[in-house]
């Protein structure tokens, strides 16, 4: 996860929740500042970048190099992918 910072506001889980659904609804529209404008609610800027980098760190979610953010997380595609006896899980 990002570097340890002195945190004024811890988010909330539903605050945490608006933006997965957010950012899943709108998958590659929007950059990461362009997310935070856009919220339903407004969330201070510090609050978002603790839940962005939580995301990102999870793996639920990716930006591409310009900077667009995709949702990328599926965890029952992945299942679906595993049971399939050719396709197999290693690590490099």
């Amino acid at each position: 996860m990002a570097q340890t910072q002195n945190v004024l506001h811890y988010p909330r889980l539903d605050t945490v929740l608006m933006v997965e659904d957010f950012i899943r609804e709108h998958s590659g529209e929007f950059t990461k500042k362009g997310i935070w404008k856009n919220l339903p609610r407004k969330v201070m800027y510090q609050t978002f970048c603790i839940i962005f980098d939580y995301l990102l760190d999870s793996g639920k979610i990716a930006q591409d190099k310009e900077g667009k953010v995709g949702w990328i997380w599926d965890p029952e595609g992945v299942k679906k992918y595993l049971k399939k006896e050719h396709l197999f899980w290693s690590k490099i």
